[in-house]
Formats: C-alpha cells, sequence, structure tokens
C-alpha cells in the first residue's frame, strides 16, 4: 500500500507531459514544448517560465505527447511521440516510424481539437495620454476581448471605453459593447448571431445599435494563432436628437492572430466591412491591426492602429488613430 500511494502521489505531482530538450552544450532541459516557429521552440519549465531556445542549438529532444510535425516542402504529419536519436536527429512514433534530421524540421505544434471544451483566453490593453503645456489634456482608452469555448459553442465580447478632458472639461466621452454568439456544425463551419451597441456623448449620433446573423468559416484555429472569416446580415438603428433611421447592411468581417518569433510577439487583425442598403452610403470600415509584446506569461505591450472610414455620396471620411499602451492577456 505504500508503495502504490508513493506512485500515486508522484503521478500528481509530475506534469501532464514530460518534454526533454537536449543541448549541443550537452545541457538538458524538462518541461513543455509549446511550439516550434521561426527557428525558436518555446519550452515551458517549472523553474524558469517560457524559455525560447534558437532551434539550432538543440542536439535532440524528446516528447511524450502527439505533435503536428512540419517539415520542409511538406504538409503537416501527425506524430504520437517523439524519442531522442542521435545529435541533430529525432525519432518520429506514429502510424509509421522513421528518423528525421532536426533540420529539416520547421515547425511543431501541439494538436488543438477544432471543437474542445473550456477554452478561455483575452486582451485587456490600456492607453494613457496626458499633455501639459498651452492646453492640459488627459485622455484615456480601455480595449478588451475574451472568448469562451465549450463543445461546440463559443462565445466573444469585445468592448472599448474612451474618455477625455481638455483643461478640465470632458470633449470625448463613449463605449462600445458586442456580443456574439457561435454555433459549429463541421470543424470549420459555424453560425454567429451577435447584437452591438455604441454610444457617444458628443457626436451628432448619440447611439448605435446593431443585431445580425450569418454564416462563418474557421480556416484554423491552433497554438499558432486563428483565422475566421464571418459574413452577416444586419439591422442597424442609429439615435439622435433630431430623428432615428434604421436600415439593413450586408457585411464581411475578419479576426486573425498569428503568434510570431516563438510566441514572443502577436500579430492580431480585426475587420469588419458594412455595405448599407441605401443610396446615402456606400460602405462603413471599421479595422484595426496591431502587434503585441510578450513580457511575460500575462503581461503585454502592443502597437495599435486603427482605421475607420466611410463612404458616401462620393466623399470619403477617414479616422486614424495609433495607440501605444500596456495590457494583460490570457
Amino acid at each position: 500500500m505504500r508503495v502504490l500511494l508513493a506512485c500515486f502521489l508522484i503521478a500528481l505531482a509530475a506534469p501532464a507531459w514530460a518534454d526533454t530538450v537536449w543541448l549541443n552544450n550537452g545541457d538538458r532541459l524538462s518541461g513543455e514544448i509549446i511550439l516550434l516557429d521561426g527557428g525558436k521552440l518555446a519550452l515551458k519549465t517549472r523553474y524558469a517560465g517560457q524559455v525560447l531556445i534558437d532551434w539550432k542549438d538543440i542536439d535532440t529532444l524528446s516528447s511524450d505527447k502527439p505533435l503536428l510535425v512540419r517539415r520542409s516542402g511538406f504538409d503537416n504529419e501527425h506524430s504520437e511521440r517523439l524519442a531522442a536519436a542521435g545529435s541533430g536527429m529525432v525519432r518520429v512514433q506514429g502510424v509509421r516510424e522513421y528518423t528525421l534530421p532536426l533540420a529539416q524540421i520547421t515547425r511543431l505544434v501541439p494538436p488543438r481539437p477544432l471543437l474542445e471544451d473550456n477554452v478561455w483566453e483575452g486582451n485587456l490593453d490600456a492607453k494613457l495620454d496626458m499633455k501639459r503645456n498651452q492646453n492640459d489634456v488627459d485622455e484615456w482608452k480601455l480595449k478588451g476581448n475574451t472568448r469562451v469555448e465549450h463543445g461546440r459553442w463559443r462565445h466573444v465580447l469585445s468592448g472599448e471605453l474612451e474618455h477625455e478632458t481638455k483643461n478640465g472639461r470632458k470633449v470625448e466621452d463613449n463605449w462600445e459593447l458586442e456580443y456574439d454568439l457561435d454555433r459549429f456544425f463541421t470543424q470549420h463551419w459555424f453560425w454567429r448571431g451577435g447584437i452591438e451597441q455604441s454610444e457617444d456623448e458628443f457626436e451628432s449620433i448619440q447611439r448605435q445599435r446593431i443585431v445580425g446573423t450569418g454564416p462563418g468559416y474557421r480556416f484554423w484555429d491552433d497554438e499558432l494563432g486563428r483565422f475566421d472569416l464571418i459574413a452577416q446580415f444586419n439591422r442597424v438603428r442609429l439615435e439622435s436628437d433630431v430623428d432615428d433611421l434604421a436600415f439593413n447592411t450586408t457585411s464581411l468581417e475578419l479576426d486573425y492572430k498569428r503568434l510570431l518569433w516563438g510566441t514572443r510577439f502577436e500579430f492580431y487583425a480585426n475587420a469588419e466591412l458594412q455595405v448599407p442598403h441605401i443610396d446615402e452610403i456606400d460602405y462603413v470600415l471599421d479595422s484595426e491591426f496591431g502587434l503585441r509584446y510578450r513580457v511575460n506569461q500575462w503581461a503585454r505591450l502592443s502597437l495599435l492602429y486603427e482605421l475607420d472610414q466611410v463612404r458616401g455620396q462620393g466623399r470619403t471620411v477617414a479616422d486614424r488613430h495609433y495607440l501605444i499602451g500596456i495590457g494583460v492577456g490570457w
């Protein structure tokens, strides 16, 4: 009984996966392989957090968990496990077993089930701008998004809050909140229904509400990032002190994220193009492109470019913003 109890406690204390990396200088590191991309292997350790290792500095490695192996000039191959081999080599074990030179491997990614339970991720970025010259200007902006997946359902919540004062007088005060619910029918196809509302105290259109629904297609979603395209039919309602206006639109939305340089950098893009079913407006574009630097597991430095554009009656009105801020991610 003592032996069984000891083995049970050791199993509980041990990590779910035990991956080992041997370096050319003889050092050995143990942990969990996150991914290999861009010549960098991201290894999560219990003693130093996530570390990045140059792929050329690795002598061999082993992994007890399934990995997608990308070879130069080949598609991804599924491996059940990797076993250490000779110097500069690794043994790939799966449907077939063979020895592969490390120099031929360009990417390692743990396969993620496209329909899995209890996935929660998100980001929260903040920007503060304070100017003290002829005019005292205080401006802050808060942007965030989060998504929860369970089974065939996905919940997506995003919001934005902006506030600005000039010489103690409020000159900008607006907020925006959007909620989307996705239902997956296959590994790639899903149906989305969503509602969005925004309010601006200092614009002629003080309140905007959008309700929409339509199909979406997920090209991929794994440890490296995701890429979704969604087409929707929407009902838009604009409210102001003068009059209210309601009309229909057709929209196409893009959601893209890609980790770079061994997960240190994250490039993301969100864009929505709406075509109103009225003669006065040709299209409305709401887009943002950003780059985040991951300081550690939760802290982020972010650089964001926003482009909002409206075209109608032969005129184009564009609003551009460049934001630098700090944030958290999970």
